[in-house]
């Protein structure tokens, strides 16, 4: 039965779980009493739901505290073990698959990394159905708690009634490739288990904003800083975020050509790649045949180096003209948004540092309006290389929770008029 604005009882029910259910899982653990006024909920609700949260086994006790002259109250908190989610960061170097509990914490792990063949399709699919079967045959998997898959991408991510999550990576190699199809087409997970696919820079925010840096803040930007540039933007009206293709804004007319096919991109100065590729065109000497992550960690050592040599003059000139150009890039968010905070993550983002971080914020306050410059703070994100990751795994979680800890409905064969079709194009000949 509807009410008058619309909601069924089922859906005050889910509701009112998942308001328990984040409560606990962000501020637990906390007793019944304390579960009132951080809800909203009646004593009486509290107790119900609390009732049916323990009996599905979602809600576990996790010892009691003292009240004020009365009985110890009993603490609650969601269980870690009642569930599990897996999540995949396609990054520039590798790929990630990790299996998380309720917690997040890390149950299982494995990297398949990315040579030559770079982002072919086919090779990137086997790679996150193969890890996926990897981290649940894990000791500590239990693959019938599997709430969901989550899968941070390269580029822009579509997500249609017909064919589900479709990504369009234009810097990678990507025209509307129905990843989700494929996945679903190749892997031999239940119907039931579902795959959640977003732009890495949004998983990334996602993670700092539930876990990292950005804890209590309403505006941030979290920017995703590797081979190219990306970022995230949260706002009270986009909780979850929203991935902003940053990298693809115009820094040089007649610039440098970006690995997008336009001209003078920030991703064209300010990312990895194109900073390595600055560093070689001056004269530099990146090791032979190593991976970006290791020729950044060269060209780090030889412009700051540890001993008494003098720092390669290249080296440095090229990574303070990029610590520019990222301050530049940044002063546009700081125009745009006017965030609180500004976070960078992003496996390049974590190796340049601290050493990076005082000459960004004085050219990101150079180039930004001084007033909207003033109230930002530009920190290092807090999770490490594994945010991506982490966040990717929250997509899954994220639903759980929305629908009040049930999981969710088998999804139909039929669910994509396009599925057999797209199958079939892909078939071996």
């Amino acid at each position: 039965m509807a009410g008058r604005n619309g909601r069924t009882v089922r859906d005050l029910r889910r509701g009112n779980r998942t308001a328990v259910l984040q409560r606990l899982y962000f501020d637990g653990p906390l007793s019944r009493f304390e579960l009132g006024p951080a809800t909203g909920l009646s004593s009486g609700s509290v107790s119900n739901v609390v009732a049916d949260l323990v009996a599905d086994g979602l809600v576990e006790e996790a010892g009691s505290v003292d009240s004020d002259g009365g009985r110890p109250r009993t603490l609650l908190r969601v269980a870690p073990h009642s569930g599990q989610m897996i999540g995949v960061d396609v990054g520039e170097t590798r790929v990630r698959v990790e299996l998380f509990d309720l917690a997040l914490t890390e149950l299982a792990r494995t990297e398949r990394p990315l040579t030559q063949d770079g982002y072919d399709v086919d090779l990137i699919v086997g790679h996150i159905r193969d890890g996926i079967a990897e981290v649940l045959a894990a000791p500590q998997a239990v693959p019938e708690r599997l709430l969901g898959v989550g899968v941070g991408v390269p580029g822009i991510v579509e997500h249609t009634a017909d064919r589900g999550a479709v990504v369009h990576g234009q810097t990678i190699g990507w025209d509307a490739v129905p990843l989700e199809e494929l996945l679903r087409s190749t892997s031999r997970l239940p119907d039931a288990v579902r795959y959640f696919i977003d732009n890495g820079a949004k998983t990334l925010g996602q993670a700092e904003m539930w876990f990292g840096a950005g804890r209590g803040a309403r505006n941030a930007v979290v920017v995703l800083f590797g081979s190219g540039v990306g970022a995230c933007l949260v706002t009270p009206e986009v909780e979850h975020g929203r991935a902003v293709e940053w990298g693809h804004l115009t820094v040089r007319v007649r610039g440098r050509r970006c690995r997008c096919g336009a001209p003078g991109c920030l991703e064209a100065y300010a990312g990895a790649e194109s900073l390595l590729a600055r560093w070689r065109e001056e004269g530099g000497r990146p090791p032979e045949g190593a991976d970006e992550e290791t020729a950044l960690t060269a060209m780090l050592a030889a412009a700051y180096p540890l001993d008494t040599a003098d720092p390669d003059p290249v080296a440095l000139a090229v990574l303070e003209e990029t610590a520019e150009y990222l301050g530049a890039g940044l002063s546009d968010l700081i125009n745009l948004f006017q965030p609180e905070r500004i976070l960078i993550g992003g496996w390049a983002g974590l190796q340049l540092g601290t050493r990076f971080l005082p000459a960004v914020r004085r050219h990101a306050t150079t180039y930004a309006l001084r007033h909207p410059a003033d109230k930002v703070t530009i920190e290092l994100g807090r999770l490490g290389p594994d945010a991506v990751t982490v966040g990717a795994a929250i997509l899954p979680l994220a639903d759980f929770f929305a629908r009040g800890g049930r999981r969710a409905e088998p999804v139909p064969e039929d669910r994509h008029p396009a599925w057999r079709a797209a199958l079939e194009e892909r078939a071996p000949r």
